[in-house]
């Protein structure tokens, strides 16, 4: 009897089921430096331990995207193992920060099925919650990916489809127990720029970029316990090209953000995200957002700001769409979430 595991393909997940994912994670300090020397991370409130203090808490958390990472990465060898793409995520909502110490498993409920006309290959819809020791959710997404068949002549499932949200209601939005920006130190966190500073339309070009180096991107995605083949195995793909980790191009695309919202401290809320064209190694990441919405909060001193998130390679800034509302080619990411940041 064989040992080994496959992984899952689209007709072995069924609405409603939910699935227990291995291996939880305790982190450490080690997770924040690592961060730090993958990416270009200067967010303050990540950053260092008095900065968070100064703003309530009782220390730094691990950055809300290296937690998304380990929640995610929990999930790949049951959800996308076999997947062809991962096309898009919603209703994410950071619930409780994550510190040094804490370990930390995943769950996803499958809600969602619907086999491609190809009869090849199926989208799967799961809804993920992070828990830590105490059985606390610290976070809370669904995602979509697209995966392949084991046997092309297996019956297609009932399709069904879930109802998301297209935004989650800032309302609905957790803040992080004491969080509070009535003293926050812009000239410790790098900029000026406040919430009111911010207008519904405004667009930010943040000039930096970094090429995107195999090497780097294995090890991230190895931080993260993410084995899907496409980010290894250069024969799991037509192309024999490795794909570059859509996770790792948010944490670029999200790190180099700071040129001009650097007081966009924490990331609350998961609106919506596409991985739009791939990313390959020797592919310059650049940035570019866009003030969608902003709104505020029951915490002292503190606003909401949503903002559109688009890493590219190369191209104009601001430019996203065709005429027939294609991805232009060289958009990367599509990131729609909300941010806390001072008033």
């Amino acid at each position: 009897m064989a040992k080994t595991n496959p992984g899952r393909f689209f007709e072995d997940y069924t609405v409603g089921e939910t699935i227990h994912h291995a291996v939880p994670r305790t982190v450490s300090g080690g997770e924040r430096a690592l961060y730090h020397a993958l990416y270009p991370a200067r967010h303050a409130f990540y950053s260092s331990d008095e900065f968070a203090r100064g703003c309530g808490l009782p220390g730094a958390p691990l950055d809300d995207i290296a937690a998304f990472h380990v929640v995610f990465g929990k999930t790949v060898p049951d959800v996308s193992l076999n997947a062809l793409a991962n096309l898009g995520y919603a209703e994410g909502r950071w619930l409780k920060p994550i510190y040094a110490g804490d370990t930390i498993r995943s769950t996803s409920e499958v809600i969602g099925v619907k086999q491609n006309s190809n009869g090849k290959s199926g989208v799967v819809w799961v809804r993920t919650s992070g828990m830590n020791q105490d059985d606390d959710c610290v976070l809370e997404y669904v995602r979509w990916a697209m995966v392949r068949k084991r046997n092309f002549d297996s019956p297609a499932p009932e399709t069904v489809i879930p109802e998301l949200s297209k935004v989650v209601d800032p309302a609905d939005l957790v803040i992080p127990d004491g969080l509070d920006f009535s003293d926050y130190d812009f000239t410790l966190a790098g900029e000026p720029h406040r919430w009111d500073d911010y207008a519904i339309g405004e667009t930010i070009d943040h000039v930096d970029g970094v090429t995107v180096e195999e090497a780097e991107h294995m090890m991230a995605t190895r931080l993260w316990q993410n084995t899907a083949k496409v980010h290894f195995d250069v024969g799991s793909r037509p192309d024999g090209r490795r794909l570059i980790y859509g996770g790792h191009v948010i944490s670029m695309a999200r790190t180099l953000s700071f040129n001009g919202l650097a007081n966009a401290q924490i990331v609350a809320g998961l609106n919506g995200g596409t991985h739009a064209n791939p990313c390959y190694s020797g592919d310059t990441i650049k940035a570019w957002s866009e003030v969608l919405d902003k709104a505020e909060t029951p915490a002292p001193g503190v606003g909401a700001v949503r903002l559109r998130l688009v890493a590219t390679k190369g191209g104009i800034p601001f430019e996203l769409k065709d005429a027939d509302g294609k991805y232009l080619p060289h958009v990367m990411l599509d990131l729609d979430y909300w941010a806390l940041m001072p008033l």
